[in-house]
């Protein structure tokens, strides 16, 4: 295997976690990692040895995402994950699998750009300046992406953990409401 094979080879992992992160199907996910590695196969006369390869596939990776999206759009394929997530998932009884689906629900919620940037800093542990460059925008709009995502991901953490505090309480006022009027009624 020749020197940049191997170190395409070393990089598999971190694409199909970032695929995935992504797309959300881990089918479409190795498809997306599979067009990336061919794509940088292709072009691997491009890389200049001494630069960051991972950035350079992750870029690759992004770019065939976006262009996918968008095909996907203009040929009208695309189903919503919300129609089909009752049926893929499995109610768990562990406190931490709740949680981890909770911030799934929660980062998909998350605008694309927002999602991104937390998945490239928090999951892949790139630095700021890594994903600017994969992203190709400035370290400020990486800043205030990140924030914003921080910002937006609480947020829709603790609303989800206020509705169903308030959902078992909903009941017992309607129900009372409804005893105060009875009496008013007869």
């Amino acid at each position: 295997m020749t020197d940049f094979g191997s170190l395409l080879e070393h990089e598999i992992p971190r694409l199909r976690r970032y695929a995935r992160a992504l797309t959300r199907d881990a089918a479409r996910a190795d498809d997306l990692v599979q067009s990336c590695l061919v794509r940088a196969l292709a072009k691997s006369h491009l890389w200049q040895p001494g630069t960051d390869l991972r950035a350079w596939l992750f870029t690759i990776l992004h770019n065939q995402h976006v262009n996918d999206v968008r095909r996907a759009v203009r040929e009208g394929i695309n189903v919503p994950v919300e129609d089909v997530a009752p049926v893929l998932t499995v109610p768990s009884t562990q406190g931490a699998s709740l949680q981890l689906r909770d911030l799934d629900r929660a980062m998909a919620r998350l605008p694309e750009e927002q999602r991104q940037v937390l998945l490239l800093v928090g999951l892949e542990g790139m630095r700021y300046e890594e994903v600017a460059v994969v992203l190709d925008v400035p370290v400020g709009t990486v800043r205030s992406r990140l924030s914003r995502g921080r910002d937006m991901l609480r947020h829709l953490m603790d609303m989800k953990m206020r509705p169903e505090a308030s959902e078992g309480s909903a009941e017992p006022v309607q129900a009372t409401r409804a005893s105060r009027q009875a009496p008013q009624a007869a």
